[in-house]
């Protein structure tokens, strides 16, 4: 297989993509992750992962690369990362005892072809003390996350189930990336 080049900085994401057993490199693009008006969570992760992937396959063209981006939905909302401590808690209030979306768009992009994808997870966070908000904001976890927690971390305790793929809730649908890294054409 050609060079493969991870389009994050996300050390998430590079440890999830280890998992698949592959060799790669890593290369964070900078794009814009402004939210277009009237885009949903769906189209904007698939756009944002898209234009990552673009972005690295401008700059080694020879390269398959692999990119993606994950945001959560609540109530047809976008919720990414927390900018504040007030931010996190107010994120908290609106989840807590509720289901929300995590969706990853995922692409995998060569010379010959860019194949995207969106995986969708549902994700029950429990009930949320003031108590525990502030103790689980002193961990200093939730702070870059979107919806400001991490399920692979202290937040597992947090989360009674999910419907779906438990990596595309840590930001890489690894099931989904590997499918389209085997039929991407080189």
């Amino acid at each position: 297989m050609a060079r493969i080049i991870l389009a994050s900085s996300s050390p998430r994401r590079k440890e999830l993509l280890q998992q698949l057993g592959l060799d790669f490199e890593i290369y964070s693009p900078d794009i814009d992750e402004t939210v277009l008006l009237g885009e949903t969570v769906v189209q904007y992760v698939e756009r944002l992962a898209t234009a990552k992937a673009q972005v690295v396959l401008n700059l080694f063209p020879k390269a398959t690369v692999i990119a993606a981006d994950t945001s959560l939905s609540f109530a047809g909302k976008i919720i990414g990362k927390p900018e504040s401590k007030q931010h996190a808690f107010e994120i908290w209030t609106q989840l807590s005892g509720q289901w929300h979306d995590v969706y990853s768009g995922i692409c995998v992009a060569s010379s010959v072809q860019c194949l995207s994808k969106v995986v969708r997870t549902q994700v029950e966070l429990q009930q949320l003390s003031h108590t525990e908000m502030e103790k689980y904001w002193a961990t200093g976890e939730p702070v870059g996350k979107a919806g400001a927690y991490a399920i692979q971390g202290i937040a597992a305790q947090y989360i009674p189930q999910i419907r779906g793929s438990y990596s595309n809730v840590v930001g890489l649908p690894l099931y989904e990336t590997a499918l389209l890294l085997e039929s991407v054409k080189i």
